[in-house]
């Protein structure tokens, strides 16, 4: 079984290393600065663990969303246009264009190498705050990586979401061994949340019983309202504890699923 390597980047950018693959999930590498949104100013408070120099060369982008820029700065859109390939939502591949590839939820595409390796890249639902919120947030889409080996378990990359009822039909699919869980409890539009709070993530935790969860996107911008030590606190309160995995920002940490 191959055991996968993530390195967090900083914010929902991190690096994941497995079976001979690199991939990056939504590119952020810009420094402290604030952007204006439609309906938003977000400030970005802290500069990423690793520049995109840094990161190097991807096999390909597992892009959330375009329209926010907290999971796709200034820089990323540079490291985008650069990719071989980036995995996005439909309407997010026709504004970037380029190498930009669209996939709807429960739609796949194959990364291959040279040699003749493969995964199977599916899109997963994904609802960026409250049921309403979509003509608001618009389209997310998450990730599960599949491998050819029959070893390696599947890794879930929740993108921007809360716990709904397409979390939940990705439980019922998949079994990951790894869970990458966008938590931080983002609140940007009014008093609900737009990302997982520590709840959702327990929800997420009971959902995938054999998986390591290990968080992005709860550091580095203003709109975060809990923090690592919320998500270790809540985790240990009820006895998630051993599924958790935080990771140091810039350092490649091996990840290894639980036995289910």
């Amino acid at each position: 079984m191959s055991l996968p390597k993530v390195t967090l980047v900083g914010g929902p950018t991190a690096l994941i290393e497995v079976g001979g693959f690199r991939l990056l999930t939504d590119p952020t590498f810009d420094g402290p600065g604030e952007y204006r949104l439609p309906h938003v100013t977000l400030k970005k408070i802290s500069s990423p663990a690793l520049t995109a120099h840094e990161v190097g060369a991807v096999d390909a982008v597992l892009l959330s969303h375009d329209q926010h820029s907290d999971n796709l700065d200034n820089s990323g859109r540079a490291f985008v246009s650069e990719a071989p390939r980036v995995l996005t939502t439909i309407a997010g591949a026709q504004r970037l264009g380029g190498r930009s590839e669209g996939l709807l939820p429960w739609e796949t595409k194959r990364l291959t190498k040279p040699d003749g390796n493969s995964l199977q890249v599916t899109a997963t639902p994904a609802r960026h705050g409250p049921a309403g919120i979509e003509p608001l947030s618009g389209d997310v889409i998450g990730f599960v990586l599949a491998f050819d080996d029959g070893r390696t378990r599947p890794i879930y990359v929740t993108g921007d979401t809360v716990w709904y009822d397409g979390v939940a039909e990705v439980a019922r699919r998949f079994r990951p061994g790894i869970v990458l869980l966008f938590a931080g409890s983002a609140q940007t539009r009014g008093p609900f949340h737009l990302t997982m709070d520590t709840n959702d993530a327990i929800e997420t935790a009971h959902a995938f019983p054999g998986a390591t969860i290990v968080p992005l996107h709860y550091e580095g911008w203003a709109h975060f309202t809990q923090n690592r030590d919320d998500l270790e606190k809540a985790f240990g309160a009820l006895g998630f504890g051993s599924q958790l995995q935080l990771l140091e920002p810039g350092v490649a940490t091996t990840i290894a699923p639980r036995s289910s």
